[in-house]
Parts: structure tokens; sequence; C-alpha cells
């Protein structure tokens, strides 16, 4: 039986059944297809993290505190130098979603708005940790309030991500708020639930990664990996049309001379502005940061990162 074909959400706001049925999509996803796990905790993912397993790696010369066990004796008779075993151990990896619902993701020209976007990401990438046997956490803010959801290994756990992102996202009515929970806020919120080894996917429009929020940056990434998910618009980087354009920040109106070749031109040089300062950002940091823009399918942007790789059976059917 085939699968529904997963379909991308639009609109303004998203919609649980969108959110389940992201399901099937997530089953070609792996989260760490590249990574390398920090945590020390039993678990299904692979890593180079090296310990006493089923898996050999290598043979070096015996260290005073090898387990007298894994000395190999073959090469230590040929060479006449202790050596010992290396074998590769299995660890599991917590992830970790910080989805963003703030009031600034409530925009779009194509498609769907970004914060439809960011809980349609959320959501596969959640299903694909799921997938993957790895416990699931979650963190969804506003700009005035978070939930956070500690990680387990369940579907009861994603359903009740899902129901987070479709509250938060339900709960927006307009793109202009101001509150206290600033990316850098959040971050540093994160700090404190987060544990070392996590994997840390954090989904935002970054329109706020500033020098405090690098600082956080900093010091999470010195104990989780870190993935920047950047949703975008279309109509953020370049702007055109005729006439004008009538915008406010809620208490005064202002008109854009969108027609005048000239507001263009330094409308999109503010745009490559902030792009080089955010790239410049994550270069320092070291950070990978995926775009994934309204105008975009999100399962396929996902799928370039994270295909899962498929293995070819030995075995042919009989006939």
């Amino acid at each position: 039986m085939t699968a529904p074909k997963e379909q991308h959400t639009g609109g303004a706001y998203c919609d649980m059944a969108s959110l389940l049925r992201a399901r099937f999509s997530a089953r070609e996803l792996n989260l760490f297809a590249r990574r390398t796990a920090k945590s020390m905790q039993s678990g299904r993912l692979r890593t180079r993290f090296r310990g006493r397993g089923v898996d050999f790696e290598e043979v070096r010369l015996y260290q005073a505190g090898d387990d007298i066990r894994a000395i190999d004796w073959r090469v230590t008779a040929r060479t006449q130098v202790p050596h010992t075993k290396l074998y590769s151990e299995e660890r599991e990896r917590p992830v970790y979603i910080l989805c963003d619902q703030r009031p600034g993701m409530f925009f779009g020209s194509v498609n769907c708005f970004k914060s439809v976007l960011a809980c349609h990401i959320s959501a596969l990438l959640s299903w694909a940790a799921l997938e993957g046997g790895d416990r699931l956490g979650a963190l969804v803010f506003n700009h005035t309030d978070f939930r956070d959801l500690r990680p387990k290994r369940s579907k009861h756990n994603v359903l009740a991500a899902l129901q987070l992102l479709q509250s938060f996202n339900h709960k927006l009515t307009s793109p202009i708020g101001h509150g206290p929970l600033s990316l850098a806020q959040m971050l540093k919120d994160t700090r404190r639930i987060a544990k070392p080894g996590s994997a840390l996917f954090i989904v935002s429009d970054l329109h706020d990664l500033d020098a405090e929020a690098e600082k956080q940056l900093f010091h999470l990434h010195r104990h989780l990996d870190i993935t920047l998910i950047r949703t975008t618009d279309p109509l953020e980087s370049s702007i055109s049309g005729a006439g004008q354009l009538t915008v406010t920040n809620g208490q005064e109106r202002q008109l854009l001379p969108v027609g005048d070749r000239q507001f263009q031109q330094q409308y999109r040089a503010l745009s490559e502005q902030r792009e080089q300062l955010l790239q410049q950002t994550t270069q320092r940091l070291g950070l990978e940061v995926i775009e994934i823009s309204t105008q975009d399918d999100p399962v396929e942007q996902l799928r370039q990162r994270f295909a899962r790789q498929r293995r070819q059976t030995t075995r042919q059917r009989k006939q």
C-alpha cells in the first residue's frame, strides 16, 4: 500500500491533519546521517564515539587503563608490542526542537506564512526523530510565553508537540507585537533545559540573532549539536510592483514607494546587508544554516540535507 503523498501546508494557520500527515514524508529523513553524538547514553545511533561495542573500528597501541580483554593478541604477537582493539559504540542523542511562533513569523507572501512553515518543519523533524528511535523534546515560544516538553521516546510525546505547535500558531493574530521573549532569552532558557550531548534544531526567521543571541549560541554549541533552520519569504529580500504600499507598526502608518527603482535598490541593499551579517555570525560560530522559503517545499528541502540512505538488499526474492 502506497503512503499518501505529503502536501505542503498553505494559508495563515496550520492544521493538525497536515502535521499528522508529515509522518509519511519523515520516514525518508535521517536526522543524524552526517552527525556525531556526544551523549553517554545507549541507543540506536551509531557514532564515532569510541568504547566497547559490537563493531570493530581499529587497532592501536595499548595504553594504560585500556581493558585487557580488548587486547589483539595476534597483532601483539607479530609486533611484540601490546595492541588493543577499538569498537564503535551505539549512542543515543535526544532531539530538541525550538520553534519560533512570535508575531514576526506571522507573515508570508507565497503559499503560507513563515509561522505555518515553521510548524510544518518542526512536525517533520519530530516524526523523523521518532522514526529514528530518538527521544524528542520541544520548546515552542511566542513573544510572551513558552512551553517545553521534556524528551521522551513515544508517539504520545510527538502528538503533544504537534498540539503545542498548533496551539501557539493559532494564537497569532498580527505580525506586530512586543514582549519579553527574544531569541536570546529563549536560547538562554534552552541552555537550562537541554542536556549535553543533545541535538538542537532551531526553527526561526532569526531576525533578532544579535550579539546576545550569538553569545548564547556559542555556549550552547559547546555541549549541543545545533542546526539552524531559517524560514524566509521572497518579499523580505526584494520588493517590486507599481504605486505605493501601506505599512504599519501598529501605531503609525507609512506609504512605501514600491514602484520607485531607487527605493527597490535600497530595499535590496538592506536585505543583502542583513544576510551578510547573519552569514558572518553563523560562520564565526561554525553553525550550519538550512534556509527554507515559503515558496519552497519543506519536505524536499529537508530531504536534500537529511535523506535516508536506502540499503540495497543482498537477497533476491524467489520467483
